[in-house]
């Protein structure tokens, strides 16, 4: 295994109701680094390690001048040590390669050379590289080809053909050495003007006296009517629906076995679903049978590229309504339901789990 590959597990999934990015996990002071972008919006938010666990992290710390964002995890990851690299033992046409998960996909690695070590965009000093980065990169890290991490990628940029920036990892050490000061990891807000920490809410800087957008910087964003309505559900599924939001209005998770996705289509349909086995290899006949009838009402079994699903739809307007209630059960009883048949279309009829990985 090379340096660069050892690296690997330290780099995670972070995921918010507004979307996906990376991050990676610092074990020396047990925090993760991604950008504010990110997490713009939260104090809470999910973090999905490589072997797919998932994990409330607290954000602690928000930069927004240069986009970077702290965060500490509810638990200790156990993942390896990182080290890093100063801008000024930098060159250009050094090798580098861009770890993370782009548009919410598997952990992808995306090579290249560094362009400039000292591209200037803002006024802020960026690494540029004409390795790919793209949404869902932001956070992950930029690392050399003996794993030591150079700087922090950002998707800012999207108009740029070839081109990818990241902050140098300097400016990221001195947030770390900042954490000294904040022993409780309480949120905190790093003044835009003179780059004093804030852990309270306040519309002036107390150190230099500018005025700060209050709302931007202390505030969350408020939850849709309708994830108030889904997330009510997690309650009785005894699951903290922060590590369940995978973007706006949409929710994955596991039920045991069963993967459960819950979202909105098209602004107008609810939707559960869950992916359930894969198509057994012969012996077909008896189980279209048994899906034929129907067996799992008032949720609709089927099959589509060779998986067998169970889902469940409602109209939005159903939601607010009588058949309130009526919705929420349904919304608990799918997810429970998916747990048991996986179970037993595997056992009955040989069908392949959908997921192996999670198998009872």
């Amino acid at each position: 295994m090379s340096e660069l590959e050892k690296i690997f597990p330290a780099v995670v999934k972070i995921n918010t109701a507004s979307g996906t990015g990376s991050g990676v996990y610092y074990k020396a002071q047990e925090v993760i680094i991604t950008n504010h972008h990110v997490v713009n919006g939260f104090k809470k938010v999910g973090i999905e390690t490589q072997n797919k666990e998932n994990i409330v992290a607290d954000v602690i710390l928000i930069n927004p001048l240069i986009d970077i964002a702290i965060l500490k995890p509810k638990k200790i990851l156990d993942v390896p040590n990182i080290a890093f690299l100063s801008q000024k033992f930098l060159k250009s046409t050094d090798k580098v390669s861009v770890l993370g998960f782009p548009y919410g996909m598997p952990f992808t690695v995306t090579e290249g050379i560094i362009s400039s070590v000292k591209q200037i965009l803002g006024g802020q000093s960026y690494i540029q590289t004409d390795a790919a980065v793209n949404p869902g990169n932001s956070g992950g890290p930029l690392v050399n080809m003996r794993g030591e991490i150079i700087g922090i990628t950002t998707s800012k940029f999207q108009n740029a053909d070839n081109m990818g920036f990241a902050l140098p990892i300097d400016l990221v050490l001195e947030e770390l050495a900042a954490l000294q000061q904040n022993p409780n990891f309480v949120f905190a807000v790093k003044c835009p003007a003179c780059n004093h920490a804030l852990y309270e809410e306040t519309e002036n800087c107390p150190n230099c006296g500018s005025i700060l957008d209050v709302k931007a910087l202390f505030s969350e964003t408020p939850r849709s009517a309708i994830a108030m309505f889904v997330e009510d559900v997690f309650n009785r599924l005894n699951l903290d629906p922060v590590i369940a939001r995978k973007g706006f209005d949409f929710w994955e998770f596991h039920r045991g076995s069963a993967l459960i996705r819950y979202f909105v289509y098209r602004n107008e349909y609810l939707f559960a679903v869950s992916p359930l086995v894969k198509l057994p290899k012969q012996n077909l006949e008896p189980l279209y049978e048994y899906l034929l009838k129907a067996p799992a009402k008032p949720f609709y079994l089927g099959i589509g590229d060779n998986i067998i699903y169970i889902s469940y739809r409602v109209h939005l307007a159903d939601i607010y309504g009588k058949y309130q209630a009526e919705v929420k059960d349904n919304l608990f009883n799918l997810a429970v339901k998916a747990d048991e048949l996986d179970n037993f279309l595997v056992e009955k009829f040989s069908c392949e789990w959908y997921d192996p990985d999670k198998k009872n």
